[in-house]
C-alpha cells in the first residue's frame, strides 16, 4: 500500500510497507540534475552530490560511512540529467540510522575547502577514468551533438578544466539556487511505517534548502556529429533520434519498439547484424524519456572495415521495421514490459525509487493496474506510428576509433529519407 504525506513546505513523503522483508530501502530525490547548471559550473550538482558525504556540522566523512556500514547497510549517490537522489539500504530496524544520515548531509553539510580539493581530485580522476572508456564516451558525445549549447548536452561529470577552478561558494550556491522542498520526495519501501516514519523526519527536517523552483530551459534536439578517429580495435557508435517525453501518449508504443527492435537476443538488430551476419558481440537500441524531449537511438561496437557492412544494414533494419512490424513482436514486447513491472514489484530500491520518480514527474504514484492496463492498449498500428514519428527525424552520431570507413552524417541521413 502506497502512503503520502505533503509538509507544509511542500516536501512529499511516500512509503510502501513490503510484508515479509526485514529490510528497508530509503531515499531523498530531488528534481534537480545536470540540466540546470549555466555552462560555467558545469559539473556543479555532481560535486555537490560528492561532497555531501564528505562532513557536516556534526560528523565527520568517515562517521557517516561509518553509521551506516557498522550495521550492514549501504549508502549511496548518484545524479543524473534531471534527479539527483541520496540513498541508503539497512535493517528495517536501523531506518532512524539512515533518516539521521541522509537528512543530515542534505541540510548541514559544510563543504570543507581541505575536503573539497581532495574530492576535486578524485571527480579529476573520475572524469580520467571515462575518458579512458570509449563505450562510455560515445553516449556523452552525443547528448553534446543532439543538444549543442544547452545544459541538457553537456556532461553529468562536467570538463576538468571546470572541475579544477570551480570554487566552494559556486556548488553552495548552486545548492541553495535549485535544492527546494517543492522539487524534493523522500520514499521509503521495505520494513518501513509511514506514520513513525513522517515524525522521525519532522523532527529532522528544520534547515532545508530553499531555492528557486522554476524549470530548466526546454531542450532543443538538433542533428550533429562527432567523430574521432582513433587507434582501437573497434569503432564505437551510437546513432540516434529525439524520442518523447515522459508525458506521450506513446510512451509505452516507444517502450516495445524498443524492445522489439534491439531489446534483446529476440530483437531484429541483434538477430540481423550479430547472429546472421558476425558484425558485432554488442549492439542494442535505447529509449530515453525526460520532461521534455527524449532520447531513441542504437549503440554497438564494430571492426573497423565492418562499419562499411553495418551502417546499410543498420539503417535498413529501421526502415523495415516501418512497415513490417507484426503482432508477435508486439506481444512479445508486452509480456517483456509487464513482466518487467511485475519484478520491480518485488524489490524494495525499485519501488521507492520509482514512487519518487512518478510524484516528481506526474505529480501521483501510477498504480500498477494502470500501467498494465496502458501497456495492454499498444497495438502494431501505436507502435508503427511513435516509430515512423522517431526515423522520420534528424538524426545525432557520435563515433571513436577507426573510422575511415564511417560514412558521413548526410550519407547516413539520406538512408532514412
Amino acid at each position: 500500500m502506497v502512503n503520502i504525506t505533503t509538509l507544509d513546505n511542500g516536501l512529499r513523503i511516500v512509503t510502501q510497507n513490503m510484508p515479509g522483508l526485514e529490510t528497508v530501502y530509503m531515499g531523498i530525490f530531488n528534481s534537480v540534475g545536470n540540466r540546470d547548471e549555466k555552462k560555467e559550473v558545469n559539473g556543479a550538482a555532481h560535486f555537490l552530490e560528492h561532497m555531501a558525504f564528505k562532513g557536516t556540522t556534526s560528523k565527520t566523512a568517515l562517521q557517516i560511512s561509518d553509521t551506516i556500514e557498522n550495521v550492514g547497510g549501504n549508502i549511496n549517490a548518484y545524479t543524473s540529467k534531471e534527479i539527483t537522489a541520496y540513498t541508503v539500504s539497512l535493517l528495517g530496524d536501523d531506518l532512524p540510522l539512515g533518516i539521521d544520515i541522509l537528512t543530515d548531509i542534505l541540510q548541514n553539510s559544510i563543504f570543507d575547502e581541505k575536503e573539497l580539493n581532495k574530492e576535486r581530485g578524485t571527480i579529476i580522476q573520475e572524469i580520467g577514468m571515462y575518458l579512458d572508456v570509449p563505450a562510455s564516451m560515445v553516449g556523452d558525445y552525443f547528448f553534446e551533438k543532439a543538444y549543442p549549447n544547452q545544459a541538457m548536452g553537456r556532461s553529468i561529470l562536467g570538463p576538468k578544466d571546470i572541475i579544477e577552478k570551480i570554487s566552494r561558494n559556486e556548488i553552495i550556491n548552486f545548492m541553495n539556487e535549485h535544492y527546494n522542498p517543492k522539487k524534493m520526495v523522500i520514499s521509503a519501501a521495505g520494513k518501513v511505517d509511514h506514520d513513525s516514519f513522517v515524525e522521525q523526519l519532522k523532527t529532522k527536517l528544520n534547515n532545508l534548502p530553499n531555492g528557486k523552483s522554476d524549470l530548466p530551459e526546454k531542450a532543443n534536439f538538433k542533428s550533429g556529429e562527432y567523430r574521432e578517429d582513433k587507434k582501437l580495435e573497434q569503432v564505437h557508435l551510437m546513432l540516434g533520434f529525439e524520442g518523447i517525453n515522459y508525458y506521450h501518449d506513446d510512451y509505452y508504443s516507444l517502450e516495445i519498439y524498443d524492445s522489439l527492435i534491439g531489446g534483446g537476443m529476440s530483437s531484429r538488430l541483434f538477430q540481423e547484424i550479430r547472429e546472421k551476419r558476425g558484425l558485432v558481440y554488442d549492439i542494442h537500441s535505447f529509449s530515453g524519456s525526460y520532461t521534455d524531449t527524449g532520447i531513441f537511438g542504437v549503440g554497438c561496437g564494430t571492426g573497423e572495415t565492418q562499419i562499411k557492412e553495418l551502417i546499410p544494414i543498420l539503417c535498413d533494419e529501421l526502415n523495415k521495421s516501418l512497415e513490417n512490424i507484426i503482432e508477435k513482436e508486439v506481444n512479445r514486447g508486452k509480456a517483456q514490459l509487464k513482466v518487467n513491472q511485475m519484478m520491480r514489484r518485488e524489490r524494495a530500491n525499485s519501488r521507492c525509487t520509482s514512487a519518487a520518480y512518478q510524484l516528481l514527474i506526474h505529480n501521483r504514484v501510477i498504480e500498477p493496474s494502470e500501467i498494465i492496463k496502458k501497456i495492454d492498449e499498444v497495438s502494431v498500428d501505436t507502435v508503427k506510428r511513435v516509430a515512423k514519428k522517431i526515423i522520420s527525424g534528424p538524426i545525432a552520431i557520435s563515433s571513436i576509433g577507426p573510422i575511415k570507413n564511417l560514412e558521413n552524417i548526410e550519407q547516413i541521413q539520406n538512408r532514412f529519407n
